[in-house]
């Protein structure tokens, strides 16, 4: 027997109280802890997009965004096969067998290639060293086996870095050629929990389908991203890395990619700033921590005038959901929307994220919210595509891409690095292909139209026609899909409660 609306209207009400009251409760705790180690700033950043503190924004970077695994693999395995001096790379995970090309004749798993460089090259791999307690994966026996097989017959230096907080892990996906060049992105060289190899068509495979983005960099930012790795391999290992000066003039001429025919970075240099999440007490030479990444995002989100575009695997950070819902409930522009790109289901939190989505969806009242996932298609199969990408784009003169999801695991405890530019060009020109891939079109088709528009009259209507397709048993006709399924009961208060149990 259904409940009664009145009863309905009561349980939304205790909920949104209860739900309140535990978002307050987390933010004062992570209030209290970044005052604690002096770093407040990243909740309460003044004037400007960049980060303050070190490192600063540098200039005279080219920065390119690649788009799901095809592209981002080709560009690693091309950049791998042709270091000269040293390759060092840090990941959540790695899979030695892990295809970064498919369909060729010879062995082209990241393992074989890094066995066949490191014969020549300086090849260093950190990893995670797993979950100390088997409830989650990679547990350290995996991680164990993975660097084993990784390292077996091979002069690949692999170190496993077990230095996290309860429940958290190191995140970071990390690649730097020679000093020179530098990818920083979402993407794991791993097919643990899904095959990360996908194409911007991403086709029905009968499995999993992928949706990720990375980058590519060159220039004094590099020197930075090397820094970070150089710190964490000395507190692991006591040895000390040779690490590029990033005030050193290290501009190249922007070099055509054999894996995207597009200039790296485009045309024009870009100003890069790297930001990072390290948790305080981790690591010694960071003994307060560093929480860039949020303070990033929080100035971003503040200077919003007309456009807010989110890619993540989750949303469950209360201090991000706030300036989010503040934003809808008073607008700065007439034509402001935000959009939102999320998984149907995550592999954990999903009911955390749906909670705050409907926190959102509260504070909407125009229209201005559009919460979408994609499908895998082909012809009138769907398989199920996992939204790994965490991008940002606002006004089209803001882009971070990196490995920080917006929730307290990335933006507090996990280790964790994004790029930031101010690139209008970049920040249009990656927000045109992403979209033009999300509506099947192509980028030029979009390209003339202001954002408020493509969303109202393109992307809302595919969303929602696709949504009740699915509702009515129909074939899907579209790669679309507007989120199913957002309640507002005890799905809210799940990200907040785990972030008030399990966060610092």
């Amino acid at each position: 027997m259904p409940r009664p609306p009145q009863l309905d209207k009561r349980l939304d009400s205790l909920d949104a109280v209860i739900g309140d009251s535990i978002e307050r409760a987390v933010i004062w705790k992570h209030r209290r802890r970044l005052t604690r180690h002096r770093a407040l700033q990243a909740l309460e950043p003044g004037s400007g997009w960049w980060a303050a503190g070190d490192p600063p924004p540098r200039e005279g970077c080219t920065l390119e965004v690649l788009i799901d695994g095809a592209e981002a693999f080709t560009a690693i395995a091309e950049a791998i096969l042709g270091a000269k001096r040293s390759i060092w790379v840090a990941g959540w995970h790695i899979a030695p067998g892990f295809e970064l090309l498919r369909g060729g004749a010879g062995d082209d798993s990241v393992g074989a290639m890094l066995a066949r460089v490191a014969e020549y090259v300086d090849v260093r791999v950190l990893v995670w060293a797993g979950a100390p307690v088997p409830l989650f994966h990679p547990t350290r026996t995996e991680v164990d086996a993975a660097v084993r097989e990784l390292t077996r017959s091979t002069r690949i230096r692999c170190e496993q870095d077990p230095r996290e907080h309860p429940f958290h892990c190191h995140h970071e996906k990390l690649l730097i050629i020679d000093g020179e060049v530098a990818f920083v992105g979402g993407i794991d060289m791993t097919d643990a929990a899904g095959d990360r190899w996908d194409t911007r068509d991403h086709p029905a495979r009968r499995r999993l389908g992928w949706h990720d983005v990375g980058t590519r960099l060159r220039g004094p930012a590099v020197g930075d991203v090397a820094a970070h790795f150089a710190m964490r391999w000395r507190e692991v290992t006591g040895e000390r890395l040779p690490v590029p000066d990033p005030t050193h003039d290290m501009t190249h001429s922007a070099p055509i990619s054999q894996a995207t025919s597009r200039p790296v970075g485009g045309l024009r240099p870009h100003t890069v700033q790297i930001v990072r999440t390290v948790a305080e007490d981790m690591y010694e030479l960071v003994p307060n921590g560093d929480f860039r990444v949020l303070e990033s995002y929080v100035r971003a989100i503040r200077g919003a005038e007309r456009l807010i575009y989110l890619e993540n695997q989750f949303l469950w950070a209360p201090e991000i959901t706030t300036l989010l819902a503040a934003k809808l409930r008073d607008p700065p522009h007439a034509d402001f929307r935000l959009v939102i790109m999320l998984p149907t289901r995550a592999n954990n939190g999903q009911d955390d994220t749906l909670g705050q989505v409907a926190v959102l969806k509260d504070a909407d009242d125009g229209d201005r919210l559009m919460v979408t996932t994609l499908r895998s298609l082909s012809g009138e199969r769907a398989d199920r595509l996992y939204i790994h990408a965490k991008v940002g784009i606002v006004d089209d003169r803001w882009l971070t891409v990196g490995s920080a999801n917006l929730n307290a695991h990335s933006l507090f405890n996990d280790t964790e690095m994004n790029v930031v530019t101010d690139s209008r060009e970049l920040a249009r020109d990656t927000r045109l292909r992403l979209w033009g891939e999300h509506l099947q079109v192509e980028p030029a088709e979009i390209a003339r139209l202001d954002p408020h528009v493509v969303i109202d009259e393109l992307w809302r209507p595919v969303a929602i026609e696709q949504l009740e397709r699915l509702r009515n048993g129909q074939a899907p006709t579209h790669r679309l899909l507007a989120m199913p399924g957002i309640s507002r009961r005890a799905r809210r208060l799940m990200g907040p409660l785990n972030g008030l149990l399990t966060d610092g």
